[in-house]
């Protein structure tokens, strides 16, 4: 876990059972870690800079491992060190849009309802030093580094990824399509047409999700001065959600990876693109555990949904019960599961797609 499931005092008389609750009932909703983390400051004694005020006048030095987009100090670990702006309400609010304000225990609405409509955390916090020592932004930098050592054109295109992940991948997918149809354009005039309703897709679902980085006018121009004689490699960071509705096992980055492949294609089936190149996604979270399964992501491909049915697997019915872990697992072995172990760090998940022309038979 995190640290803010590493550092519990529920204020009393919650106890940590219901705590926990009140976390997997908004995680299973959806919720962002924004969300999810302004709930937790609520009900503790020590997130929200209560730890800080604990401490006080002792010196604190906080050595930061951001594990939220946008590195907010007051959201990441729940900011034991840092004071919250967030109120009650906020709380009231976030419980109140997913439908959980009538799950809560007494206990909850208890603490809820006698607290000071202020925002919570120390006043005073010249005491603290906070610093952020890794984040995704930094894994970023280094994966960047490394593949274009590999001789790789990269780029990277987001350290904010959010949102349901079905948006997320239909987001992906079109990027994809987007760059496919930059490195084709020259012999396939079907993708020279496509190209300005693909970005317009891509900026519009960007909109929706919050996402400024793929806004930008130089992000695409990039993809028009592409060498296309070397393979592509995109690379974003961030974390989306999964909103529950089957009972399978899988993890937000298995089940991100499995709809890519789904909507890849269904995408280049509809539209009649013709891609000369092979395509791979990857999608891991950097702790090394992707919900409570032994992977830390997967590996997909445009061709994957056409060798899971000669294989017997059809993807539909595992993703509607939310059994992406199964199906990796199923599929060519297990080869498409991304297998660490525990890293011991956390700065959310990572993605990459690698992009490279296809390998010609030889005529005989």
């Amino acid at each position: 876990g995190g640290g803010s499931a590493l550092l519990p005092a529920p204020v009393p008389p919650i106890t940590l059972e219901e705590k926990q609750k009140v976390t997997k009932l908004l995680a299973s909703k959806g919720a962002t870690i924004q969300e999810l983390n302004t709930v937790r400051k609520t009900l503790s004694l020590l997130k929200g800079g209560g730890l800080a005020k604990l401490a006080y006048p002792a010196q604190v030095v906080s050595l930061v491992l951001s594990d939220v987009i946008g590195d907010s100090l007051d959201i990441i670990a729940s900011g034991p060190t840092v004071a919250s702006n967030h109120t009650v309400q906020d709380c009231l609010e976030i419980l109140s849009k997913y439908n959980l304000t009538a799950s809560m225990s007494e206990s909850v609405n208890c603490v809820v309802s006698s607290q000071s409509q202020e925002p919570r955390g120390a006043a005073d916090l010249s005491h603290v030093s906070n610093s952020v020592i890794g984040s995704n932004t930094i894994a970023l930098n280094k994966g960047k580094q490394k593949a274009e050592d590999l001789g790789y054109n990269t780029m990277i295109l987001s350290t904010s990824l959010c949102g349901e992940v079905s948006m997320v991948s239909k987001l992906y997918s079109l990027i994809i399509l987007y760059a496919c149809s930059s490195l084709n354009c020259h012999s396939c005039p079907t993708n020279i047409s496509e190209k300005p309703k693909l970005k317009q897709e891509v900026q519009a679902i960007a909109a929706e999700l919050t996402i400024p980085d793929l806004l930008l006018q130089e992000k695409w121009e990039v993809f028009d001065y592409l060498n296309t004689r070397k393979p592509v490699c995109l690379l974003t960071g961030g974390e989306p959600t999964v909103q529950l509705q089957g009972k399978g096992k899988g993890g937000r980055n298995q089940e991100l990876a499995l709809r890519v492949a789904v909507d890849l294609h269904r995408l280049s089936t509809e539209r009649e693109l013709d891609l000369e190149h092979s395509i791979l996604f990857l999608s891991a979270g950097t702790d090394g555990q992707d919900g409570p399964t032994e992977a830390a992501g997967a590996v997909s491909s445009l061709e994957m949904v056409c060798k899971a049915e000669a294989e017997g697997l059809l993807v539909e019915s595992f993703l509607t019960n939310n059994d992406s872990y199964t199906f990796f697992s199923k599929f060519s072995n297990g080869q498409n599961l991304i297998t660490t172990g525990l890293t011991g760090t956390n700065v959310m998940d990572i993605q990459a797609v690698l992009i490279a022309p296809k390998v010609k038979k030889a005529q005989n």
